[in-house]
């Protein structure tokens, strides 16, 4: 009677455990131990020899690298073109060459490896600034402008400058005086660097931090040849940066009777170059090597091209850009990108409120008909009738004993 009472019972489990997932269903799934991919050289930091500005105070920690390469997962360490042309010889660690309009990338080495920017970085400034500031206030000129170091558009005390006249200076002739006298409008270098910051972060130039306004060298320092391209590619849809950019030649404000107004000149060598040119930011520093963002139209399809870390060998690296430029010009109209420069951040992954355990991977189990109740519901059900379950195999007991 006990063994007929106790294989009722499990023939009872058994029957409940039937009508629905078995209780291992809602066990947590198995979670991956693999290890993370390799990064690329320089994915993280800049390569060294560091600047000397870089050491002159506490290095922030690096910016996290992405999962997945913004723009697509093709976009990794090495060089990838869209067609199998072959690629100019290009004297630098990393390039991006894009259709202006769509964004579609079509040839590309090492685009997120970090490099520092130099005075590309001139481009976010000028984006800042467009968005922040009124083209037409007025700023007042410091001694301070004069004490700036590296190239100056001469700007000083005394002198009145428009904000568009400035931009002139930050553009045209790369004025790292001009950078520091927006930066003060914007509230200060530290407030203009935050300010950059958070845009770079909004348009998904993930690889950029700016250290200063300038594109000086600085603690933290870093863009990416995809960086650079999608900043310059945004700014060329603000009319202001676009016809600024472009200018060959403007009159310039002076500051006192010693130095008065003058002509302000394009030091862009790609403007006056190369033909169907839209204009260019160069930079240079020890650090830095050289860089250039640019960008062109000729029969109606507009490229922009970035170069980071780069060397006036075999040829100057302007003239570099321009043979990656005609050799995207060269290839057909329609062809497919091997990534996109994008216009936002990548959305972060979306969230889930579910506990792990009642998750389940999809596919991972087969099959199985329901009775539509939750393993909660189920869970309850078994908990009823093992008691129940229990209480008869007392009762046969007892039974049992009486008739003893």
């Amino acid at each position: 009677m006990r063994r007929a009472a106790v294989l009722a019972i499990v023939a009872a489990l058994g029957a409940v455990t039937g009508a629905a997932h078995p209780v291992e269903a809602v066990a947590a799934p198995a979670i991956s131990a693999a290890a993370p991919a390799a990064a690329c050289p320089d994915q993280v930091v800049p390569p060294p020899p560091p600047a000397d500005e870089e050491s002159a105070a506490p290095a922030p920690l690096p910016l996290p690298v992405p999962d997945e390469p913004v723009g697509g997962p093709s976009l990794g360490c090495g060089e990838i073109a869209a067609t199998a042309a072959p690629l100019p010889v290009i004297a630098a660690a990393s390039f991006v060459l894009a259709d202006l309009d769509t964004g579609g990338i079509l040839a590309t080495r090492a685009p997120h490896a970090r490099h520092r920017p130099a005075s590309t970085l001139k481009v976010l400034t000028a984006l800042v600034v467009l968005r922040d500031l009124d083209p037409d206030l007025v700023v007042d000129g410091t001694p301070e402008d004069l004490r700036v170091v590296g190239s100056k558009a001469g700007i000083g005390p005394g002198g009145r400058y428009t904000v568009r006249e400035l931009l002139h200076g930050l553009l045209l002739n790369s004025g790292n005086d001009t950078a520091q006298a927006l930066a003060r409008v914007l509230g200060g270098d530290a407030a203009a660097v935050a300010r950059m910051a958070a845009l770079a972060r909004e348009l998904g130039a993930l690889d950029t931090r700016p250290a200063t306004p300038s594109g000086l060298d600085g603690p933290g320092m870093s863009s990416s040849a995809y960086d650079v391209a999608l900043l310059y590619r945004v700014a060329m849809r603000d009319p202001l940066f676009a016809t600024t950019i472009a200018t060959p030649s403007v009159l310039f404000p002076g500051y006192d009777a010693e130095h008065p107004a003058f002509e302000l000149f394009n030091s862009s060598r790609l403007l006056t170059g190369y033909p169907g040119s839209l204009g260019s930011k160069t930079g240079f520093t020890d650090a830095a090597r050289h860089t250039v963002v640019s960008a062109a139209q000729r029969d109606g399809r507009r490229l922009v091209v970035a170069v980071m870390r780069g060397e006036n060998q075999p040829a100057p690296l302007w003239r570099q850009a321009a043979t990656l430029l005609d050799w995207g010009f060269a290839q057909p109209v329609g062809t497919p990108p091997v990534g996109v420069l994008v216009d936002r951040a990548p959305a972060p992954p979306a969230a889930t409120t579910a506990p792990v355990a009642d998750r389940e991977p999809v596919g991972s189990r087969p099959a199985t008909p329901t009775t539509g109740m939750s393993a909660g519901a189920v869970l309850v059900l078994l908990g009823s009738l093992a008691g129940i379950a229990a209480l008869a195999l007392v009762a046969a007991l007892v039974a049992t004993r009486r008739r003893r």
